[in-house]
């Protein structure tokens, strides 16, 4: 049995997948296929930076996803590896589009506009350097609910996701979290 799994926010890089890009022409037209959607060059932002710009989660989280797909397709085109019989696709996160993606169940240009606008909505949640977000590592989302309640009830946190047992990320204001 085979599982396919792909990564979430927070493993990006300015100049991720430039090493695909540079060697294979179908990496090339996912970038051309996600600026076009986009309508703007996001393959410049990923490849080139600046880095500020690539953090901006309305930009993070399709980056992410251009380079899984790419990578998925380049492991199917140039290697022959037949991924697509895999029995499950999953995804950390915001890579759960990716695995849609891949596993065909969502088109690129589709996903690149949902994960655009869930960044701008994100963004939008806090005012510029007034949020953050952290993972929680070795708690249950139960133990981390418990923490959080004891907080003063001025400050915010919140469960942002459930990523499995003893993984809880949790957002709100910079200074709490």
């Amino acid at each position: 049995m085979r599982a396919i799994l792909f990564p979430g926010q927070g493993s990006q890089y300015v100049g991720m997948g430039s090493d695909f890009y540079e060697r294979f022409d179908s990496v090339k037209t996912v970038f051309k296929t996600v600026d076009k959607t986009l309508g703007f060059a996001l393959s410049n932002i990923i490849l080139n930076g600046p880095e500020k710009e690539l953090k901006l989660t309305q930009n993070t989280q399709p980056a992410i996803m251009t380079i899984g797909v790419s990578i998925f397709n380049v492991l199917k085109q140039q290697f022959d590896l037949n991924l697509n019989e895999s029995r499950f696709f999953a995804g950390h996160s915001l890579g759960e589009y990716t695995a849609l993606v891949c596993a065909g169940s969502l088109t690129i240009e589709r996903a690149a506009y949902l994960l655009h606008e869930r960044g701008k909505a994100m963004q939008q949640s806090a005012p510029p350097g007034q949020g953050a977000m952290t993972a929680v590592l070795g708690m249950t989302i139960s133990e981390v609910e418990k923490e959080i309640s004891l907080l003063p009830k001025k400050e915010i946190c919140e469960i942002a996701n459930d990523n499995s047992d003893g993984q809880v990320v949790v957002s709100g204001t910079k200074a709490v979290i």
